[in-house]
């Protein structure tokens, strides 16, 4: 999500532990997925390639209760619909574990509850792919695929 990064970048590499590991400003869209030799990338195309791509405006900053700190996706319900397809295309992988009952599309500035100003807001920016990244060996996050939404 390049539009954020301007705004969040400097936060996001301080307090949080992703972008200190190469993970760019993001909306996750399914966490754990498979690993890297079980990613089978035509059966993402063809998911990926039915759904539309979609205006969205991150206008405010939210936290979990003692937790991270995160950016509100509005509307959020493009990123739940991203997030529903994988998953039902693998259900082995429920959004994170399963631990949680809903999924609350966010993106997360800090892993640590602060208080933060993000100047900036609202940006303004568009879903119109999905990116696949992988975690390497040396626990660095890169870039595999990206999938453009039909």
């Amino acid at each position: 999500m390049p539009e954020a990064e301007a705004a969040v970048g400097e936060l996001r590499l301080k307090h949080d532990w992703s972008a200190q590991h190469g993970v760019p400003a993001h909306v996750t869209i399914l966490f754990p997925f498979l690993s890297a030799e079980s990613v089978d990338i035509a059966a993402l195309d063809e998911v990926f390639a039915e759904l539309a791509a979609f205006d969205f405006v991150l206008d405010r900053v939210a936290r979990f209760e003692n937790g991270p700190v995160w950016l509100h996706p509005e509307p959020s319900e493009p990123f739940r619909g991203l997030t529903a397809a994988v998953w039902r295309r693998w259900p082995e992988c429920p959004p994170y574990e399963g631990v949680h009952d809903h999924v609350i599309p966010h993106l997360t500035i800090s892993d640590e509850p602060l208080e933060v100003v993000v100047a900036g807001l609202p940006i303004a920016a568009r879903a119109d792919a999905v990116t696949l990244i992988e975690e390497q060996a040396d626990g660095r996050w890169l870039t595999r695929r990206r999938f453009p939404l039909g």
